[in-house]
């Protein structure tokens, strides 16, 4: 065991294994929220770079060796989280550590056959998640395809409630009026609840001022959503037509949830294998064996006229380009996927319109139960977590469970920290945009959003 760890106060001691991009964002992010993390992996120089980077232990081996789990400290470890490249070794490493310690396992997998089971698999090994970044990548954004003015869509509420992002356009009806001004003339219940102007994060009270090029983020029910969106003169018809360029598992997913909601999908895959493939499994597609990034092939297979256009290749480079392109020649919307997650400042200056991060999916997903486990050992009162603007901001939906300092008052009365919005109470179902004059009962689920990090109880918003 190699590195160099700091003794850490109220977190958990989580091991996670394979230290590719998914597992340096893990101990990037879980590091930086005050836990002991353990990394395990077979690649030496990987695990000197994360360890050097990061304040974290290091452990050369097979995660999935019972040896190698103990000198990792299974026996004291509360989670384990398995992302390694292979589905059939993050099982079993996770199966090993339920056998081994009396930790909790989160593994990702992959492969569309076993992501099928997945529910099978999680309850029959005991597993706390098991998760598919690609799938999950795939369902973000089928939901900006389904309402292509937004940038982003976070989903609350289990599904009633939608968080959606949107850049103001020049000359919007919203510009140069307070957020109270655009409420009174809107008939549509939603909460404006973060700004981002220059690159700053504002929670805005009912006095700030909508300028054009703002991106903002509101909250509402999924109705609400497309009434408010369609009053402020935004389209919200879902397209009608997807070219996709890249042929891998994120396409596959998508172009399965595209299909079956209507939309005509149409794949460009260089690998004549694996075009032969996915014309065997997505019927309803059409698949193109080509060059994806070859202009006349692009213009050939009709970019100009497509509505919406989603680079999917395995290179960040490529697909900026690609996207750039076909806003030059089309109107399509674009949804470019990002592995990387350096030069992001450089990356929002190209205004690409929508930007998919795989990782950030996975680890928030991962983040969110953490974050209950370390505040309740295991009880799930965080139900959802986004991070919003670059990460300057979290939405973050609790189960109250129990009464607290937080329930039976209303919320004027309440001391909040600044920075802070509760933005949407799901109660039995009813999705209620809060005022004043509201207040939190056992069994609602709330949303809060705000520009400080780590929450992990409702109460975090006592000041």
């Amino acid at each position: 065991m190699f590195g160099n760890v700091k003794s850490r106060k109220n977190g958990l001691n989580i091991i996670v294994v394979g230290g590719g991009k998914v597992g340096a964002t893990l101990v990037e992010r879980l590091s930086r929220e005050n836990h002991d993390i353990t990394l395990i992996d077979k690649n030496r120089v990987k695990l000197d770079a994360i360890t050097s980077a990061y304040d974290v232990m290091g452990v050369e081996g097979n995660g999935a060796s019972f040896a190698v789990q103990k000198e990792a400290g299974i026996d004291s470890a509360d989670l384990l989280i398995s992302v390694t490249d292979s589905d059939e070794l993050n099982l079993l490493c996770c199966t090993l550590a339920k056998r081994a310690g009396r930790c909790e396992a989160i593994a990702r997998v992959r492969t569309p056959e076993y992501s099928q089971e997945a529910a099978f698999l999680r309850d029959r090994l005991g597993l706390a998640m098991i998760i598919n970044p690609e799938f999950e990548a795939a369902s973000e954004i089928a939901r900006v395809l389904y309402m292509p003015t937004a940038l982003e869509i976070g989903t609350f509420a289990h599904g009633q409630a939608e968080m959606i992002k949107i850049k103001v356009p020049e000359g919007n009806q919203m510009c140069d009026h307070t957020l109270a001004e655009i409420s009174k003339a809107s008939s549509s219940k939603v909460l404006i609840c973060a700004v981002e102007r220059d690159g700053e994060v504002f929670i805005p009270s009912g006095h700030f001022i909508i300028r054009a090029d703002d991106k903002l983020s509101f909250i509402a029910s999924r109705k609400n959503a497309r009434t408010f969106l369609a009053s402020v003169g935004f389209q919200t018809h879902q397209v009608k037509s997807t070219m996709i360029v890249g042929g891998g598992r994120v396409a596959y997913y998508l172009a399965k949830q595209l299909l079956n909601m209507g939309i005509d999908v149409k794949i460009i895959e260089n690998d004549k294998e694996r075009a032969l493939k996915l014309s065997e499994e997505l019927p309803g597609a059409v698949i193109i064996n080509g060059d994806g990034t070859d202009e006349s092939l692009l213009r050939e297979e009709g970019i100009e006229y497509v509505e919406s256009f989603v680079p999917l290749t395995g290179i960040d480079e490529e697909n900026v380009m690609l996207t750039l392109y076909a806003r030059k020649v089309s109107e399509a919307k674009c949804i470019t996927k990002i592995t990387r997650m350096g030069f992001s400042s450089v990356i929002n200056s190209l205004d690409l319109g929508s930007v998919i991060y795989p990782r950030y999916i996975t680890s928030e997903a991962i983040i969110a139960y953490v974050r209950a486990k370390k505040e309740s050992m295991g009880s799930n009162n965080i139900q959802t977590l986004y991070h919003l603007f670059d990460q300057k901001a979290e939405a973050i939906e609790f189960n109250v469970d129990k009464e607290s300092g937080v329930t039976g008052k209303q919320f004027m009365e309440l001391k909040l920290k600044d920075n802070l919005l509760i933005a949407l109470i799901n109660r039995n179902g009813k999705i209620i945009i809060p005022s004043g004059t509201d207040s939190l009962m056992v069994g609602d689920t709330v949303v809060i959003v705000t520009t400080h990090t780590g929450f992990d109880a409702i109460t975090d918003i006592l000041r």
